[in-house]
């Protein structure tokens, strides 16, 4: 294949990927339900930043040698799986303190108390990134994406235009999910919906993290 039809199927590819469900769309749904658009937009971008790295890690052959010596693989999942795991408890506290003030107060204060959280830029782009890069499935899909994807003899400037294409997708795809959940019309319903989104979420989180966890520990002790 020439380099502008590894580049056009490599697209092709890592778009179907992005549009699975999996944590990076969980956390954007979550995010922007819960802070707005501006926390969304800042999720979306740390979780392509995060998705770069893996692809440039990839490329260079960083993510393969990690994925084939099992202590530092081992301790990549360990540190991903805790990391999902904190969330999801995170999220499911979220829910449940909201869920009893709800029933001891009234919607009103849960909605103000709800509405009122915020994060800053900062924050939300460090959460987007921590996400993706300590998720050990996105070091092994890339691995796999890059190894069958791309040859060895592809130019560089054929390797920085996959990488930028990958980071472009991503940064766009999640930036307008963002964008789109916190319409009006849409925000109105997440609103009404928050706690059920956050303990969708929540769940989703702890069940990936706890799977993780439970299987590197499994693994440790064989």
């Amino acid at each position: 294949m020439n380099e502008t039809t590894v580049l056009l199927t490599l697209a092709s590819v890592h778009f179907v990927a992005l549009m699975s469900p999996g944590p990076d769309f969980a956390l954007v749904v979550q995010s922007a339900g819960r802070h707005g658009r501006r926390t969304g937009v800042f999720i979306a971008l740390g979780l392509s930043l995060g998705i770069l790295l893996h692809a440039l890690f990839s490329l260079t052959g960083v993510s393969f040698l990690i994925q084939q010596h099992p202590l530092w693989f081992l301790c990549i999942k360990l540190a991903g799986g805790s990391y999902l795991l904190w969330l999801g408890v995170g999220a499911l506290k979220y829910v449940m303190r909201h869920w009893r003030q709800r029933h001891s107060l009234g919607a009103a204060p849960v909605a103000a108390a709800a509405g009122s959280a915020s994060a800053s830029a900062g924050r939300a782009l460090v959460k987007g990134f921590t996400t993706n890069i300590l998720n050990p499935k996105a070091l092994v899909f890339f691995v796999s994406l890059m190894s069958s994807l791309v040859p060895v003899s592809m130019s560089t400037q054929g390797k920085l235009m996959a990488l930028l294409i990958i980071w472009g997708l991503s940064l766009g795809w999640f930036a307008a999910l963002a964008w789109l959940l916190t319409s009006q019309r849409l925000q109105q319903r997440l609103n009404r919906a928050r706690l059920g989104i956050d303990a969708v979420c929540g769940g989703i989180f702890t069940l990936l993290g706890g799977a993780i966890v439970l299987q590197s520990l499994t693994m440790a002790l064989t």
